[in-house]
């Protein structure tokens, strides 16, 4: 009766033993199932002479990073900005672990981007708004200086998720903080200069995420420079995201739309990422 018993608590343990194993194999997988990520990206020259925007999407294990340089300056000081801030962000991308520390990496890209083009450009002569998102796990990480735009695009609305670092948005921030007077914001509102970018001595804020942002199936995420959305109203880039298309023919879709509006335009560039 004893021998009995004893053997059947050691079945008891190798079912345990066993159920054990069926579950962790199970947990293994699903951790190393690798998230399946769509991008697509398109530039437009507007009517300016030189491309001076920049743009990449990198994936890797851990996720996927998209960057957006709008660079501005003398000759081709602004393309090479724009092309120094991409490159310092791919750079430190495979050195760091972006995806465990996101603030750190932003942070470090961008001094890191500003410090070499002071280093090879005299002040004045380049500059370039940058916006970079990160994506691990179905969470969104950003962080932005200047004024390329980063959007999320949910159930056919298009939702601005960064501010930017234009006089117009600085002066509606100082006037809630009780700082400047109505009067000086009215007259500020109507101003869209930069005070805020990469390649200053000056060079101070970066607007980062407070707390990740938990992305849907289905979300795209969404980084244009200004010669996209000023260009465009969000309700003509819904449309567009709306529709069945890829990312890709989405993305040269807008293009081709600011292409054909008429007037004077900026560079314009846009990165799509489908979740």
């Amino acid at each position: 009766m004893k021998s009995d018993f004893v053997q059947a608590i050691i079945w008891c343990l190798v079912f345990i033993l066993f159920i054990l194993i069926v579950v962790r194999i199970y947990l293994v997988g699903r951790l190393s199932r690798k998230k399946e990520y769509f991008y697509g990206h398109s530039m437009n020259i507007g009517t300016r002479d030189v491309q001076e925007d920049c743009l990449s999407v990198k994936e890797n294990r851990d996720g996927v990073m998209a960057i957006l340089a709008d660079g501005m300056g003398k000759a081709y000081g602004g393309s090479i900005s724009s092309t120094i801030a991409v490159e310092t962000a791919l750079g430190l991308l495979e050195k760091e672990n972006a995806f465990m520390n996101p603030q750190y990496f932003f942070q470090n890209v961008f001094r890191s981007a500003n410090r070499r083009i002071l280093d090879q450009l005299d002040e004045g002569s380049g500059a370039a708004s940058v916006s970079i998102a990160l994506i691990h796990h179905m969470n969104l990480y950003y962080a932005a200086v200047g004024n390329v735009q980063i959007a999320v695009f949910r159930r056919g609305e298009l939702i601005p998720v960064t501010e930017g670092h234009t006089v117009d948005i600085l002066a509606r921030r100082k006037y809630l903080q009780g700082s400047i007077t109505k009067q000086k914001t009215i007259s500020l509102l109507r101003e869209h200069r930069l005070y805020n970018y990469i390649g200053q001595d000056e060079f101070r804020e970066i607007e980062l995420f407070d707390a990740p942002i938990k992305l849907r199936n289905g979300d795209f995420i969404i980084l244009m420079s200004d010669g996209i959305y000023e260009t465009l109203p969000f309700a003509k880039i819904e449309e567009v995201l709306r529709s069945g298309n890829d990312c890709m023919q989405k993305a040269n879709r807008i293009t081709t739309l600011v292409e054909a509006t008429p007037g004077d335009k900026n560079n314009g560039s846009i990165v799509l990422v489908a979740v």
